[in-house]
């Protein structure tokens, strides 16, 4: 097993580039791409790709803003971050020509890492990334527009992170292969508070946080460099009980700096220590749980409980309609039993490659001794890992 094997498990566990040019001129669809089509008894188009920088063309932003399906992983804040922590390239393919209001898009970065290899992956460090195009048509040009790219650019590979599974999926992303499987999870808040307290689960969770308010806990909330502080801390804690490193703090602050007030920083505290803490993103009516972190030595006080009942409360106030839990690793059954406990639907989250990922086997004592090592690292030395490993693995 390779070491770019190594890191690829990492990815799936958890300065700035050159911009890119604006439109470098139309790249159209690949010969083999087209044969595939007509094989398939659907007219060749005629459409033709081009690509774009989503954060110099406002087009973007617009489309983002306007469609059904975007999510907080599309936006520029999202994007502007990745870029300025770990140098990726964000680009969007679209078959909307210069000039016209953009009506679909592909967002993707591109990777270049000299450890993992090249690739374009939509999007790093996102759970989930629904291709903006409205018929299969615009999305099987696109698809064969990044095949014909790869090649251009000497990537190994493109990832796709769609949101929305349906029966059709693998039709409708025919000709590559699935690369990962998760689960997603979301709570629908549009119940009133009363009745959703009362449908979580009565011990796990009501309990939990009606022991954290006689313990009479601390609640704070926003984006100061202290609640940060307190909330990296717990992060670094959490990440080497789990024998993985931490984010960079850098992407934490970038993340601040670009979401503004669309990010909140929670954290639950006794007696002036942290106890636990979450990082959540506001996009819409979505109200999504992007990072938690805790100190096992409290976990019977409720903090965590306490914190993600304040979240929701807030997202109700705020008009959110959906608590998005993100994705969870199938094997992972206390993460999906933690988020069923809040009355979380649960669904499929598939993950699409092209060309398929080769298997590899013999990996799991490989990923034993790497995660026992990272979790007897000194937090410091675990914190400075992150710092050098993290551009690598997105």
């Amino acid at each position: 097993m390779t070491n770019r094997d190594n890191f690829a498990q990492l990815r799936s566990a958890s300065s700035s580039a050159p911009y890119v040019e604006e439109f470098p001129g139309p790249i159209t669809t690949s010969e083999n791409r087209v044969d595939v089509l007509e094989q398939n008894g659907k007219p060749n188009s005629g459409m033709t790709a081009y690509q774009l920088d989503p954060l110099r063309d406002s087009r973007w932003e617009s489309l983002v803003e306007r469609h059904s399906k975007s999510s907080v992983f599309h936006s520029t804040p999202w994007l502007r971050a990745l870029r300025e922590t770990y140098g990726y390239q964000p680009v969007v393919f679209t078959t909307t020509a210069p000039g016209k209001e953009l009506t679909n898009g592909l967002v993707f970065c591109r990777v270049n890492s000299w450890l993992t290899g090249k690739r374009l992956v939509s999007l790093p460090f996102s759970d989930h990334c629904e291709p903006l195009v409205d018929n299969p048509q615009e999305l099987s040009v696109l698809i064969a527009s990044l095949e014909g790219s790869l090649q251009r650019e000497g990537s190994k590979y493109f990832e796709l992170r769609p949101m929305f599974s349906t029966e059709s999926s693998d039709q409708l992303y025919q000709g590559l292969s699935k690369s990962e499987s998760y689960y997603f999870q979301s709570v629908d808040l549009r119940p009133d508070l009363d009745t959703l307290f009362r449908s979580f689960h009565k011990s796990c969770v009501q309990r939990k946080v009606h022991r954290a308010e006689r313990e009479h806990l601390d609640y704070e909330e926003g984006r100061s460099d202290a609640l940060l502080q307190k909330f990296y801390d717990l992060m670094v804690v959490t990440r080497r009980r789990h024998g993985l490193p931490p984010q960079p703090l850098l992407w934490f602050r970038n993340l601040i700096r670009n979401l503004e007030d669309k990010l909140e920083i929670r954290v639950a505290s006794k007696d002036g220590r942290p106890l636990a803490s979450i990082l959540t993103i506001l996009h819409k009516k979505s109200l999504v749980y992007k990072y938690g972190c805790s100190d096992a030595q409290f976990h019977n006080l409720g903090g965590m409980a306490f914190v993600f009942w304040k979240a929701i409360q807030d997202g109700k106030r705020l008009g959110a309609i959906e608590y998005d839990l993100g994705r969870s690793e199938r094997d992972n059954e206390g993460l999906i039993s933690f988020k069923e406990n809040w009355a979380a639907k649960t669904i499929p989250l598939t993950y699409y490659r092209y060309p398929a990922q080769t298997a590899s086997s013999g990996s799991g004592w490989r990923e034993r001794v790497i995660k026992q090592a990272f979790s007897k690292m000194p937090p410091s030395v675990l914190a400075a890992t992150g710092r050098i490993l993290y551009r690598h693995i997105g």
